[in-house]
């Protein structure tokens, strides 16, 4: 049984898959440009394997495409980018995840009205909706 009281951050199951397809709508990328960007996305560069194996999963379904890309320094790099059928798929995916965030959401108002839990200004803005600073009864982080 789990005796820490700071509880790591839960994400959907397959969450790295959306991360994966959001990067490449942005922009064509190789692995390890992935790996960076996916720590702003919270993953830890840790596990490379992860993000390779999810890679080909994606291509393998045709959601993205890859080639080999020469490099003036280094050696070569695949380079991946978002298809249609990998845009089709991020579109369905988003749907899927803004469906988590209300039911977050909602989870989150109604188990605060039992415990008081330390919220950042973004999670007061997710439950109330609009107006943070109401939610949060006017009080600062430093009262708590």
């Amino acid at each position: 049984m789990p005796t820490s009281t700071d509880a790591a951050p839960a994400v959907p199951r397959d969450f790295l898959r959306a991360c994966v397809l959001l990067l490449l709508r942005e922009r064509r990328a190789h692995g390890y440009d992935l790996l960076d960007q996916l720590a702003s996305l919270g993953f830890a560069r840790s596990d490379p394997g992860r993000l390779y194996r999810t890679l080909r999963a994606l291509e393998a379904e045709e959601c993205v495409y890859s080639a080999w890309e020469g490099s003036k320094v280094g050696p070569d790099r695949r380079i991946y980018t978002l298809t249609r059928t990998g845009a089709e798929e991020l579109h369905r995916r988003a749907q899927g995840l803004v469906g988590a965030a209300e039911l977050m959401r909602d989870f989150l108002a109604r188990y605060g009205e039992w415990v008081a839990l330390r919220r950042s200004t973004e999670l007061e803005a997710l439950v109330a909706g609009s107006g943070a600073e109401s939610a949060a009864g006017g009080r600062s982080e430093e009262s708590d």
